[in-house]
């Protein structure tokens, strides 16, 4: 960023002192997001958060392939900071959760994906369920996962002979969550 230079009249003097709390967030945009992970219109961004954490995976057999195995998402769990990298509250599941350190908290469910880049798990987005608790997750419809970094299951090998054990992987992805305007 480039540095502002400011000449010094009353004008611009009151300015400065209106802004000393420091420059207006930006507005968040969907525009760059696949259609797919984009919440409808009517919506708002109610709070922007960064997870950082774990993703547990476990061999697991495949659904219907006896003989065939797959490493099985069991949950997440991660810090949410705010945009400064302040802790404001946690992410967990299942089922998935968020829960602001206010005591408010919501669960949702997955409404759809796109993939994000390699090495990355997809963005999704989220339909909220009423929250509990009062605080910031009230009112929140929904929940977007964009900005992913890491998280996809292990490049291990899963078969019978490492059936049932876990692997835990790092991950990070910001949460942006939505209210009706």
């Amino acid at each position: 960023m480039l540095p502002r230079t400011f000449f010094a009249t009353p004008a611009v003097a009151l300015l400065a002192a209106a802004c000393a709390s420091g420059p207006a967030p930006m507005k968040y945009s969907q525009n760059d997001l696949p259609d797919a992970v984009k919440v409808p219109a009517g919506h708002q961004v109610a709070m922007e958060t960064v997870g950082v954490g774990e993703i547990t995976y476990e061999c697991r057999v495949k659904t219907g392939m006896a003989g065939q195995y797959e490493w099985f998402f069991v949950g997440p769990d991660a810090r949410l900071l705010d945009r400064s990298g302040r802790h404001v509250g946690r992410y967990y599941g299942p089922p998935a959760t968020w829960e602001n350190l206010d005591g408010s908290r919501l669960t949702g469910a997955q409404v759809a994906v796109a993939p994000a880049g390699a090495g990355s798990i997809p963005l999704q987005l989220v339909k909220g369920s009423p929250a509990t608790g009062a605080g910031a997750m009230q009112g929140v419809s929904y929940i977007q996962r964009v900005a992913t970094q890491g998280g996809v299951a292990p490049a291990s090998a899963c078969d019978a002979a490492s059936l049932g054990q876990k692997q835990v992987v790092k991950y990070q992805a910001d949460y942006i969550f939505w209210r009706a305007a």
